[in-house]
């Protein structure tokens, strides 16, 4: 973010009053922290790729093989 952008939003927050300051702050600081959150959830998803993939193709091999039974979802 370019300094200009940055002088823009401050001054923007100063012509509020002070408690819609606080307001608008509260709000960012939820707003941020959703968004970092998402974005470890995307750096873990990725992550498992593989270790999905592979207990995928594991799936895969033991319903081929016959060693496997259909889950019985009702049940649960």
């Amino acid at each position: 973010m370019s300094a200009a952008t940055v002088s823009t939003l401050v001054r923007m927050m100063e012509s509020l009053p002070d408690p819609v300051q606080d307001r608008v702050v509260e709000h960012l600081r939820e707003y941020i922290e959703d968004l970092r959150d998402e974005l470890r959830w995307d750096s873990q998803f990725e992550a498992s790729q593989s270790k999905l993939a592979k207990a995928a193709r594991k799936a895969r091999e033991q319903i081929s093989q016959g060693h496997s039974k259909p889950m019985d979802v009702e049940a649960l």
